[in-house]
């Protein structure tokens, strides 16, 4: 359809007059049909004492006063609403004896003295022989005198009422026009600035389309409207479709930096073994030292497979096996004395509770092969990035209705951006990939995966130069 094609401020204008011209229309019909009746029952209020007087009087009485009087039968010129009038007198057959008044008169129908009666003295509409309207009555004569003239027919033209209604319906059309224009115009306007928020909505969604997805659509004003509400409902759409995406980039880069990370920590064994299997067939190296490297890179590589696989264990929708039993996190904090004892001699180890205080049970259900490796990735990530005999601090105890295992050391500490993302898999605080350091950057990332599946969570809290803690937190279970 051809409206189908035009714009919705458009369409919305066609219909808004169109309703307005059905609306003048109508008005303008009922006011006219309304002054119509109201006119015709004036003529006929003025024609019934005429056509009265005319069954009355007798016909040489009002030739006579024409006569002197030069005008029309009992002067119809003085009437409201009449300006030209006709009177005839009629036998019993209905046959025109005598007519005076108007020279063109009606052209009256057959009225022989039973129609005349049957008629009753109500008025009724005839024309002329130029289309003119008459308005007419017929009466029988009250006495003849002997005459011929068995009723009478009063008449007056319409043409003066017809006249003021065609007036009035020309002013009507003038007046409708200019104020079906005034209001076309006006309601243009108003459409235009109605629609004005629905144009912005347009243009931040061709903007949003182009890749701007930081727009956002201005609130026209009011909240309780309905365009109030719809802008706000887009821009909370909006912000979640920005934030969608930017999720989406970021995961996406941090998928291309695991490849990258697990393809370069795969790569760097794989070419030791693949060198030192080429310098020993090519006879550079003796057997021993070249199968110790090899046996070196191969455990190297055994073990960034087996964390990546518990990593991918950890990660799976339907959670990891755990063997979960009833221990003490104090167990593996004694456990973890001895280790820093045994990597590192010259280190202070204290053993207290979680934030100072004596020691303490905390008792856990857990998996005790996998908290242990929680806690062996936190000792050595501790010997690893401190320098020897750094004081340590190891606290166990419960807080709350939480079970709390700290390893804390006075070492060089971290920034807030390298502690945010102390936890991030591959990263590494140097960012470098030199291994002076050691580790894949996965042990950290293996603790926090096994202690939220455990329902807990891992925290670290640091500061440059004053040394990290890492925080363990599990629910604590019902001591045996």
């Amino acid at each position: 359809m051809m409206i189908a094609r035009l714009s919705l401020r458009t369409r919305l204008l066609a219909i808004t007059v169109a309703l307005l011209v059905a609306g003048l229309v109508a008005i303008s019909s009922i006011v006219l049909r309304q002054l119509e009746t109201q006119l015709l029952a004036r003529v006929d209020a003025q024609l019934a004492p005429m056509g009265t007087a005319l069954s009355a009087i007798p016909p040489e009485f009002i030739a006579r006063m024409q006569r002197q009087a030069d005008r029309a039968p009992l002067g119809a010129a003085q009437l409201d609403l009449i300006e030209k009038a006709y009177t005839a007198y009629l036998s019993a057959d209905g046959t025109v004896v005598r007519e005076m008044g108007d020279p063109v008169g009606p052209d009256l129908p057959r009225l022989d003295a039973a129609t005349v009666s049957a008629r009753a003295g109500k008025p009724f509409t005839v024309e002329g022989p130029n289309g003119e309207e008459w308005r007419a009555v017929a009466l029988p004569r009250a006495a003849t005198g002997g005459s011929d003239h068995a009723s009478v027919v009063g008449a007056v033209s319409l043409e003066a009422m017809q006249s003021t209604i065609a007036r009035l319906r020309a002013a009507c059309l003038i007046a409708g026009s200019v104020l079906l224009a005034l209001l076309a115009l006006l309601g243009g306007i108003a459409i235009r600035a109605g629609l004005a928020p629905l144009r912005r909505v347009e243009e931040t969604a061709a903007a949003i389309a182009d890749g701007d997805l930081s727009r956002r659509v201005p609130e026209p004003g009011p909240p309780n409207t309905e365009v109030g509400r719809l802008a706000r409902s887009l821009n909370k759409m909006l912000a979640q479709i920005e934030q969608g995406v930017a999720a989406s980039a970021e995961s996406e880069a941090r998928m291309r930096r695991f490849v990258a990370d697990v393809s370069h920590e795969l790569r760097t064994p794989l070419f030791g073994i693949k060198g030192f299997s080429e310098l020993y067939r090519m006879g550079g190296t003796e057997a021993e030292p070249a199968l110790a490297r090899i046996e070196s890179e191969s455990g190297r590589l055994a073990r960034l497979v087996e964390d990546l696989l518990l990593l991918a264990g950890l990660d799976d929708t339907d959670g990891p096996a755990l063997d979960l039993t009833p221990m003490d996190l104090r167990t593996l904090a004694a456990d973890a004395r001895h280790d820093f004892a045994a990597l590192d001699p010259s280190r202070p180890v204290a053993f207290t509770g979680p934030f100072g205080g004596p020691a303490a049970s905390a008792p856990v259900l857990g998996d005790e092969a996998r908290l242990r490796q929680v806690v062996s990735n936190l000792v050595g990530n501790a010997v690893t990035h401190t320098p020897g005999g750094t004081p340590v601090r190891i606290g166990v105890g419960t807080s709350g209705s939480e079970a709390v295992l700290v390893i804390e050391d006075e070492g060089p500490g971290l920034s807030a951006e390298e502690a945010t993302r102390a936890f991030d898999r591959f990263y590494r605080a140097d960012s470098s990939r030199a291994r002076t350091t050691g580790g894949a950057g996965l042990g950290l990332a293996i603790v926090r995966s096994i202690v939220t599946a455990h329902g807990g969570r891992v925290e670290v809290h640091s500061e440059p130069g004053k040394g990290a803690a890492f925080q363990i937190h599990l629910p604590a279970a019902a001591p045996q």
